[in-house]
C-alpha cells in the first residue's frame, strides 16, 4: 500500500507596497516647482497686474485731455462718430430705429418707446464699461444733477453693450435715479454712432426731442458728456439758475473726488 504525503502549505506571497498616484503630465505638485517656476509665476502675475494698472492710467489720460478741450474741437469729435450717424439738427424716424433693446431690469424697450414716455424727449449717455473708474465717475454725475437735468423734460439714460446683471449691480451700488439701458447687440448703439470697433463702446452723449429732432450727438469725457447735457438745458430758459449752479456745482464735486481717487490708486 501506497502511503501518501501531505504538501505543505506555501507562504504566503509579499505585499507589494502600493503605487503613489503619480500628478497628470504636464502638471506639477506645487511642492515639486522649480524656484525658476515659481518666480515665472510671480513675474506673470505682476505684470498681467501692472498691464491693467497702465491701461488704466492711459484711459484716465485720454479723458482728461478730452475733457480738457471739449467744446473747442466740434469738428474733431464729431468725426469721430461713425459714417451715417444722425447729426445735430437732423430729424430721425424713431421707427425702429436703433431696434430692440432692455433695461437693467429685464425689460424690453426701444428708443421710440423711451421718447413716447417721456415729456421732452431723451439723453443716452453712452460708456464703455460698467462699474469702471471713468464710467462711475459719468454715471455718478448724472445722479447728483438728477433734478435740474430732467427739469425740462428730458429722460436720462445709460447706455452701453454689457448684461443687465453687470448694469444692474452697477445702478445699485451707485444709487442711480434712472436706469440703464443694455444692448448687447449694439443696435442701438451702432445707430447712433458710438460703436467702437469691434465690440467696443465709445463714450459720448445723445439727445433727442419728442419730434425727432437731433439735439446733441457727440463723443466726450465723463465730465463732458455731461457738460453737453447741461448747456442743452441751460439754454432752453426754463430752469432756474439756482438749478444750473447745483448741478455745476454737483460736477465739480465729482470731478475732484475722481482725480483724488486717480492719485490714491
Amino acid at each position: 500500500m501506497v502511503e501518501l504525503r501531505k504538501r505543505k502549505t506555501p507562504p504566503p506571497a509579499p505585499v507589494r507596497p502600493a503605487k503613489k498616484a503619480s500628478a497628470p503630465k504636464g502638471k506639477k505638485a506645487a511642492n515639486e516647482k522649480t524656484v525658476v517656476e515659481q518666480a515665472t509665476e510671480v513675474v506673470t502675475e505682476a505684470a498681467a497686474v501692472v498691464t491693467e494698472a497702465v491701461t488704466d492710467a492711459v484711459e484716465t489720460a485720454k479723458e482728461a485731455v478730452a475733457d480738457a478741450t471739449n467744446g473747442e474741437s466740434k469738428p474733431a469729435a464729431a468725426a469721430a462718430l461713425s459714417t451715417g450717424a444722425p447729426k445735430v439738427g437732423d430729424t430721425i424716424d424713431l421707427t425702429n430705429f436703433g431696434g430692440e433693446i432692455e433695461t437693467h431690469d429685464g425689460k424690453k424697450t426701444t428708443l421710440a418707446k423711451l421718447v413716447e414716455e417721456s415729456k421732452g424727449g431723451v439723453v443716452l449717455f453712452t460708456y464703455p464699461k460698467a462699474s469702471t473708474p471713468g464710467c462711475t465717475t459719468q454715471v455718478c454725475l448724472f445722479r447728483d444733477s438728477y433734478a435740474p437735468l430732467t427739469a425740462t423734460g428730458f429722460s436720462i439714460f445709460g447706455l452701453s453693450n454689457d448684461s443687465p446683471k453687470a448694469n444692474t449691480t452697477f445702478k445699485t451700488k451707485q444709487n442711480l435715479p434712472y436706469s440703464l439701458l443694455c444692448d448687447p447687440s449694439q443696435t442701438l448703439i451702432s445707430a447712433i454712432g458710438l460703436k467702437k470697433a469691434p465690440k467696443g463702446t465709445t463714450r459720448g452723449v445723445f439727445v433727442v426731442n419728442k419730434e425727432g429732432k437731433v439735439l446733441a450727438s457727440e463723443p466726450g469725457s465723463p465730465a463732458g458728456t455731461h457738460k453737453v447735457v447741461q448747456n442743452l438745458v441751460a439754454g432752453s430758459g426754463d430752469v432756474k439758475s439756482d438749478d444750473i449752479k447745483a448741478a455745476e456745482t454737483a460736477a465739480e464735486v465729482a470731478d475732484t473726488a475722481a482725480k483724488v481717487d486717480s492719485n490714491e490708486a
